[in-house]
Formats: structure tokens, sequence, C-alpha cells
């Protein structure tokens, strides 16, 4: 392309100079003015390719830039995605939550009613047990007052505790008329008690028992045993209490009240009681 410019340039100059029969220096001026064209051409060819150049290295950087914004743009998609999943995720754990909160308040209200019917039930059953209690009382004074009988409640526990003078004789589990007659005083009273469990305990000293009456009770367990059994059944014979609210338990001498090194002290620990404690007692004491 250049070569051929440059042929019809000087061409021209050579029709001109020989066609007009112009002069050496006309001529000369005519080559000079051909070269500064040839050289401004070839700048503008430079400056051409030259613009080629940063045109092609632009188009480059425009199609790395388009390639970087479609990147990014899928990467603001998976984040939209990820942001509206969380956000469906968030809102569907709020919900839950609040769900869970609504039936935790029913719940503790619920709980709430609750206890407060079980303190009110309790409150009626320590009412009743008063009852029983001041009944008793009142009923076995004279017995109270020589020191036979000793009653005591706490709370909703309550307890006749009947030294073995007033029942037994010593050695022995059959119940001697005037035991009778106070264990059916304490009967009639306790008949009217449908909420308790009435355990009979039967205790002795640590005198172990005399050769005359070992053949009957080997140790103080079967003498305790057998007058805690005696008692029971008398309340359920002739005092016509409920037999399924009544225990017989023998604890021998293991559970003294008082010391065993005065007799007043063993004394004491020889005795009957008869304990009012909760129907369900022993599932509370077996952890049931």
């Amino acid at each position: 392309m250049k070569k051929m410019i440059r042929f019809t340039v000087v061409l021209v100059s050579l029709t001109t100079l020989f066609g007009c029969f112009v002069t050496t220096g006309k001529y000369q001026d005519k080559v000079k003015e051909a070269e500064k064209y040839q050289s401004e051409l070839d700048k503008a060819n430079a400056a051409l390719n030259k613009s080629n150049s940063e045109n092609k290295a632009l188009n480059n950087q425009i199609a790395s830039l388009k390639g970087r914004i479609e990147s990014i743009e899928n990467d603001i998609s998976r984040l939209n995605d990820s942001m509206k999943a969380s956000k469906d995720a968030q809102s569907k754990t709020i919900a839950e939550l609040m769900q869970k909160n609504r039936e935790l308040l029913n719940a503790k209200g619920e709980l709430s009613m609750e206890m407060e019917r079980l303190a009110r039930e309790k409150e009626e059953v320590v009412a009743r047990l008063k009852s029983t209690y001041d009944n008793l009382v009142k009923d076995l004074q004279q017995e109270i007052k020589q020191g036979e009988i000793k009653i005591t409640q706490i709370k909703d526990k309550l307890s006749v505790n009947m030294v073995e003078k007033i029942l037994f004789d010593s050695g022995k589990a059959e119940i001697k008329p005037k035991g009778k007659e106070v264990l059916k005083k304490v009967g009639d009273i306790l008949k009217k008690v449908t909420d308790k469990q009435i355990r009979i305990e039967g205790h002795t000293d640590n005198v172990p028992i005399g050769p005359g009456l070992q053949a009957k009770y080997p140790t103080n367990w079967e003498l305790s045993t057998a007058r805690a059994t005696t008692v029971a059944r008398f309340l359920q014979d002739k005092a016509e209490i409920d037999p399924k609210l009544l225990v017989a338990a023998g604890y021998s001498e293991f559970r003294p009240i008082a010391g065993n090194d005065t007799d007043e002290g063993k004394a004491q620990n020889r005795r009957i009681e008869i304990v009012l404690l909760p129907l369900d007692v022993d599932r509370v004491l077996e952890g049931k």
C-alpha cells in the first residue's frame, strides 16, 4: 500500500515535470513535497496501527470487564438466593420459637393453676388432720396427762405414741383390757380418716428376750412385729378401719427415741406408734 502511494506520487511528479517542462528547482520542490506527504502518510499509518492496537487492547479489556461483571452478577444472584433462603429459615425459626413460647406460657399457666390446686388440697389435708389431732387430744386427755400417750402433728404427719405399759405386759403381744379401751377411742377417731396411710409401728428397748420367751419371740424383731400386727388387727376388727389403709411394721430396738442406759429411757423406747402418712408415701420413698 505504501509503495503504491509512493509510486503514484512520483509518477504525478514526473508527469508534471515532463508535461509542463518545469525547472529543476521546481522539481526538487515537488520531490520534497512528495516526501513530506509520504512522511505524514507514514505517521498517519503508524498512528492508525497504534490506534488499532489500542482499540484491540480496549476491546480485550472491555471483554474482560464484561466477564467480571457477569461473574459478579452471578455472585449477587447466588447471594440473593442465599439471603432469601436464610430469611425464610429465620422466619420459620422465629415462628417456631413464638409457638414454643406460647406453649410454654400455657404450660406455665396450667402449672401455676395445678400448684395452687395442690396447695389448697394440702391446706385442706392439714386442716382435716388438725381436726383429727384435736379429737384425739380431747378424747385421750387423761392418758396424755399421765404420760402414757403423746400426740404430735407436723404439717401433714400425725403420730400417736403409746407407751408399752398401757397396751401390753412385759414380753407379751396380747393387748390388755385398758389398752383395748384406749385403742377403741383412737380407732373411733381414725376410722373417719380415709385419705391417709395408718402405719402401726412396734418398738422395743435393747434388752434381749428372756429365755422363757425365746421359743415364741426369739428376738425383739419378732416381739415388735407381733405387737404392731396385733394392734393393726384390733383396729380392723374392733374399730372397723379399712384394712387397705393399715400397715404393720416392727422396728425392734433400732429406732429409739431415748437412751437405753436408764429405766426411764427404756420405758420410752418400748412403745407403739400409730402414724398417719400420705397414701403415696411408699412410692415417694422408693422414688417411683
